[in-house]
């Protein structure tokens, strides 16, 4: 069979070929998406690993709920209002423990050499906090993860400003941690 000389013999001829196929109707040239398969199960598992989410979240529930919560010490220098907002701002969220302390010897509750070994992670206000641990608490401090917060003692207890920028600052810190 010879090929059809003129373009309207090729489009007869290309009418009838393509009545003998069984093709699914297009639109534009893609056919249509089956939806039901990209819902799957494991797709969505696929999908999950490759933007590194867990899912379904019930799952992430019960592997949080299975894992020890993470013990944070706040600290600032007389533990009266930067170091305990911290303790309050954070006492309510799941898988974290909190606690408070100060540095000065008139402080409201002091720290402790059994504060820094209870602590998983320990958030000071300023850098003299820092390094009045450092120098009182060598031994105990130096393989503790330990992040100051460059908060300066300019606020009242649970202050609106003050609560949000330890939210800001701290809480990268601790769940980075987990």
């Amino acid at each position: 069979m010879s090929h059809p000389a003129t373009r309207a013999a090729r489009r007869v001829a290309a009418r009838r070929h393509n009545g003998d196929r069984k093709r699914e109707p297009t639109h534009r040239g893609y056919t249509e998406k089956k939806w039901r398969l990209v819902y799957l199960r494991h797709n969505k598992l696929h999908r999950a690993r490759q933007i590194g989410r867990i899912w379904p979240y019930r799952e992430w529930e019960k592997l949080m709920a299975d894992a020890e919560p993470v013990k944070v010490l706040f600290v600032c220098s007389r533990n009266q209002w930067r170091s305990p907002t911290g303790e309050t701002v954070f006492a309510r969220v799941d898988g974290v423990i909190t606690r408070s302390a100060g540095t000065a010897g008139n402080a409201r509750r002091r720290i402790t050499v059994a504060d820094i070994r209870w602590a998983d992670l320990i958030l000071v206000m300023e850098d003299k906090h820092a390094s009045r641990l450092r120098a009182d608490f060598r031994q105990e401090v130096a393989y503790k993860p330990l992040h100051v917060l460059d908060i300066p003692d300019d606020y009242k207890y649970m202050d609106e400003d003050l609560v949000e920028l330890i939210r800001l600052k701290a809480e990268p810190l601790i769940f980075g941690a987990e």
